[in-house]
């Protein structure tokens, strides 16, 4: 072992609450904290009733450089909360990315990625973009601030509230 390393017996270890799952965490360097994103599509082009009867799917197509930078910074077992964009406009589901960015298959020129996802449950109730936009613990989501970005990155905070709400009717 060389100076300064722990040993795998010393390593501390973490728990991060998650939706209501401890995910274990060390400082090793191997494993890290559970990172958030939002996810946008149409309903009428994927649904999030056809992805949850898929059972995973490679999210392809995105073609917005700072889109694709979040869809590399994406990690095996992050969550993404699904967003039906332009029909609807509300937060329906939360799924896993199964597998980090790989060259996009549906891309015919340039450096684009996808990552494929898998569904996790749906959201009891699904949550407006008129509730998020009034919820002051979410006055500073990107889904608001930038409202063409089709991958987004959440804080934690702003993941779980929306979880929350999306727990209770009405939202």
């Amino acid at each position: 072992m060389h100076s300064g390393e722990l040993s795998t017996r010393a390593r501390p270890a973490f728990f991060f609450l998650v939706s209501g799952t401890a995910f274990p965490e060390t400082l090793s360097g191997m494993s890290k904290a559970v990172q958030h994103w939002m996810v946008k599509q149409e309903p009428t082009a994927y649904a999030w009733a056809q992805f949850a009867a898929d059972g995973e799917t490679a999210w392809t197509g995105v073609r917005n450089f700072q889109a694709r930078n979040n869809l590399r910074a994406m990690k095996k077992g992050d969550l993404a909360l699904y967003y039906h964009s332009v029909v609807g406009k509300e937060v329906v589901g939360v799924a896993k990315v199964q597998r980090e960015a790989y060259p996009d298959p549906t891309a015919t020129e340039g450096d684009w990625d996808c990552v494929d996802l898998v569904p996790v449950n749906a959201l009891a109730h699904p949550v407006s973009l008129e509730s998020i936009k009034k919820n002051p613990v979410l006055k500073d989501i990107a889904l608001v601030r930038q409202s063409r970005l089709s991958v987004i990155p959440l804080t934690p905070v702003e993941y779980a509230e929306v979880v929350r709400l999306g727990s209770q009717a009405g939202s």
